[in-house]
């Protein structure tokens, strides 16, 4: 083993931890297919949200660190369950009507709402592809209706026929008592209303490889052969099936599906097969602490998030704290964006192994970017807002006065963060904002603060700035300093939070500041 994959080994960083799992599964040597699979799952029922780009983003940052530990080839299918029938109709959708006259049918068979594709799971896949694409994932889609009818999965649902009854003595203690009397792990297609049916299976014949079933509308036994797409499975053997005829060896699910992959588990060794390694995350909370669900859409969408900051940010966001529920609404963005660049500027002077359990190495597949930026994501929301700035330029007025010779053109990736701060400023912070007017002891503690600005001279520095504000805290017997901080947040800049104010009063320019210090202490409404 070289000495980078010794050093990689020894990391803490959890996707390093997963991928340690893959290399004593394989000590020995190589599957006999000839590389390690990956696996991620979709069900499109439903628009893709960011718990799906997060499944996504997680498991190829496992796949890269196990490419640093070991040159067994890898493979990542994001598989869509698109032959599962629509059993609801989402909220975020529309011709919802038209939804509701196809409930039951294989969402490959269901007509596209948005009317842009031949199938509603069409749909749903092309957008889930398309941003796929967009963030650069090597991977290859696989369609369950597609595996389902080309035979691919054919030899293994003829051994969850074989093996049927020892299947369904692991699903039974499970279930209900009614759900326990009609349970059958295969779902028939029928083939008069294109239904997938959830009916007793009546008989079954191992060597035709056929289910029969009663119709209930006809009364009449129906036969069906179980391949070829004539029968869906229920989605834990199907899970299973899925894990045998691919060869699954990496796969990873939410915490709610703890109990499901247990189960999986026990069918895939009945049909031979040896289980995936996986990894149980934390789910996403929408604003109110609920779960994230596609039915709903009470999360940020794909697109609303790359609206107001970098894919970059997103990834982050994901790579952290996986086993912690976390909350996936607006107000996380920008924390997530400084978070990004302070990891990227840390890295160069790191230490190989602390490179490894930094995030950028992993969103960045081993290779993060050198370029780092002068201004935070947060001190430019707050000079949007105090220069209720609806364009660039006039952020950039303020931006190359602190960085002499800056431009969108010389600073790209600045120019970007600039973009997202006007848009996250218009629509987040600019309607949230309320100034009030400072109390005596906060009106002479500005005060001070306007004649000890006056006097810096013209080349300050902002940690000499930022000393300053501490000491006029100091001398106004601000017992804890935050009460000062809050107050010049509140009466400058209509919020409870805020910037580091030496960066922000170097940014925003010292003169600038003390006419909007005066302004305050005048009695103007800065809001109004």
């Amino acid at each position: 083993m070289s000495s980078v994959a010794e050093i990689a080994l020894s990391s803490n960083s959890w996707a390093f931890v997963e991928a340690k799992k893959l290399v004593d599964r394989y000590a020995k040597g190589a599957p006999e297919k000839g590389y390690v699979l990956f696996e991620t799952g979709y069900g499109p029922s439903g628009l893709p949200h960011l718990g799906t780009f997060g499944e996504v983003a997680r498991t190829s940052m496992v796949r890269h660190a196990f490419s640093l530990l070991s040159d067994i080839p890898t493979r990542l299918i994001a598989f869509s369950d698109d032959m599962d029938g629509l059993r609801k109709v989402p909220d975020n959708v529309p011709n919802q009507e038209l939804l509701t006259e196809n409930l039951n049918k294989p969402l490959t068979q269901v007509p596209d709402p948005f009317g842009t594709h031949d199938s509603f799971g069409a749909h749903n896949n092309a957008r889930l592809q398309a941003f796929l694409d967009q963030f650069g994932f090597d991977y290859e889609f696989r369609s369950s209706t597609e595996c389902y009818t080309s035979g691919m999965f054919d030899e293994s649902l003829l051994l969850v026929l074989k093996h049927y009854d020892a299947i369904i003595n692991v699903i039974l203690p499970t279930l209900g008592p009614e759900r326990r009397a009609t349970y059958s792990p295969f779902l028939p297609i029928c083939p008069r209303t294109g239904v997938v049916l959830q009916e007793p299976i009546t008989a079954r014949d191992e060597e035709a490889g056929t289910v029969s079933y009663v119709d209930p509308e006809t009364g009449e036994t129906v036969t069906v052969p179980v391949t070829g797409g004539h029968c869906k499975l229920q989605w834990k053997v199907d899970w299973a099936m899925r894990w045998h005829a691919l060869e699954v060896d990496y796969e990873m699910a939410g915490k709610d599906l703890i109990d499901s992959v247990t189960l999986s588990s026990k069918i895939v060794r009945i049909l031979g097969k040896r289980p995936p390694e996986g990894f149980n995350y934390e789910l996403f909370l929408d604003q109110e602490g609920k779960k994230i669900s596609k039915s709903k859409g009470n999360g940020i969408t794909i697109e609303e998030w790359l609206k107001y900051a970098s894919p970059e940010s997103l990834a982050l966001y994901m790579y952290q704290s996986p086993k912690k529920a976390k909350r996936l609404h607006f107000d996380v963005i920008p924390k997530a964006v400084d978070e990004y660049f302070t990891f990227l500027g840390k890295y160069p002077e790191q230490e190989a192994k602390q490179q490894y359990a930094n995030p950028v190495w992993h969103i960045h597949a081993g290779t993060p970017p050198s370029e780092g930026l002068p201004l935070t994501f947060g001190i430019l929301l707050n000079l949007a807002a105090v220069a209720n700035a609806e364009e660039p330029d006039v952020l950039w007025g303020f931006i190359s006065r602190y960085v002499p010779g800056a431009t969108a053109e010389t600073n790209p990736e600045l120019a970007k963060l600039v973009g997202y701060a006007i848009a996250y400023y218009h629509d987040f912070v600019k309607p949230a904002k309320s100034y009030r007017l400072p109390d005596d002891k906060e009106r002479a503690a500005l005060e001070q603060l306007a004649t000890d600005l006056k006097a810096l001279p013209k080349d300050v520095e902002p940690a000499d700035i930022q000393n300053l504000v501490f000491q006029v805290g100091k001398d106004h017997a601000f017992d804890n300093l935050r009460e000062w901080f809050q107050a010049l947040y509140e009466t400058l800049l209509g919020q409870s939070q805020g910037p580091r104010m030496g960066s922000f009063i170097a940014l925003y320019g010292v003169d600038e500041t003390v006419a909007l210090i005066e302004r305050v202490l005048m009695g103007e409404d800065l809001g109004a």
